[in-house]
């Protein structure tokens, strides 16, 4: 039987809540705790990044909590009460759930400490990944559609990563030349391969790796992470969608030094080379050069500006009435 998907509206306080480094202080009285909310995969990410901010001046005496689980469900449960003084979000759809809830300020993405990386703190792309030897001949995004491919992807209503894949095969198509009606017909049969649709991304990595299926749509970031070798390979398509991934301070996170000082850690050089490390694309203007040389380069590489924005976007795929959520329903993936 086919998961079913959660209702938009009711979504539980699922977010693994976890308390990291603790550094050396003085007295109970000198700790200050920055509360972190994030997407699934960035978890990794983060325990590197605070780990190396408490070695600064800054972080001296700070503690983390880090609750990381689907990018939607961890919007809803910041607005349901999850403390939480940074939100880093898997894309600006669920930021926006936490800023009409007026927990983060309208203005988060002209905010001057990120000014010119409108509030995206790191950047992704989707890959293919595929079990060793790639038994499937998969090259690209129209392999999809082969009747062999069993694929995994996650709950789009739940999981940013997923909205990015999804979108990611639609626009392959239009890059490709084809009209909106065949990319419209693609996408349904790219549906109909889905066998199962873990809540995140990192949980439908883990499935993955478990056995199920024989194709996973995961982040770039991710799948590298999780080294590649003898447990899977990546296929690197040619047309490709920029993931944008956003970050903010909270109204309490604003009223707090340390959660500032760690938010400009974030987009500071050291912050980013870390990131890097971690194989996200940085969003600063002196790396550029380096996302050149150490990431893969689509032939095609849309952004969701190039399609018109996010409520087009949002509107035309995950709506009521949109691509995506229609085909979902058709093909048993309803609530």
């Amino acid at each position: 039987m086919k998961p079913r998907l959660l209702r938009l509206f009711v979504l539980p306080l699922s977010g693994v809540l976890v308390v990291t480094g603790l550094a050396t202080m003085s007295s109970a009285s000198s700790v200050t705790t920055v509360n972190v909310v994030g997407y699934s995969t960035v978890s990794a990410a983060y325990s590197a990044l605070e780990m190396a901010f408490q070695t600064t001046p800054a972080g001296q005496g700070v503690t983390f909590t880090n609750s990381f689980g689907p990018s939607g469900t961890q919007a809803q449960d910041v607005v349901a009460g999850q403390p939480a003084d940074i939100v880093n979000l898997s894309l600006e759809p669920d930021m926006q759930t936490v800023v009409s809830a007026g927990l983060v300020s309208t203005n988060w993405a002209s905010n001057p400490i990120v000014k010119s990386e409108h509030g995206m703190v790191t950047d992704s792309t989707v890959v293919l990944v595929v079990r060793p030897g790639n038994p499937l001949g998969i090259k690209g995004w129209n392999n999809l559609s082969n009747a062999s491919v069993q694929l995994i992807t996650p709950d789009p209503i739940s999981s940013g990563s997923a909205k990015w894949n999804l979108l990611a095969a639609y626009e392959s198509q239009l890059e490709q030349g084809r009209s909106a009606k065949q990319a419209k017909s693609y996408l349904n049969t790219l549906i109909s391969r889905v066998i199962a649709e873990p809540s995140s991304g990192s949980k439908a990595l883990s499935s993955f790796l478990a056995g199920t299926g024989n194709v996973l749509l995961a982040y770039e970031s991710d799948a590298l992470t999780a080294g590649p070798g003898s447990k899977f390979q990546i296929i690197y398509p040619k047309q490709n969608l920029l993931i944008e991934n956003p970050a903010a301070l909270t109204t309490t996170g604003l009223a707090k030094p340390a959660a500032v000082a760690f938010f400009n850690y974030l987009f500071s050089i050291p912050g980013q080379s870390i990131l890097m490390t971690q194989h996200y694309r940085s969003t600063l203007s002196v790396f550029q050069k380096a996302v050149k040389s150490q990431f893969y380069t689509p032939s095609s590489l849309i952004t969701i500006a190039k399609m018109g924005g996010w409520t087009k976007v949002w509107n035309k795929f995950f709506a009521t009435n949109g691509l995506v959520t229609l085909d979902e329903a058709a093909h048993g993936y309803t609530s």
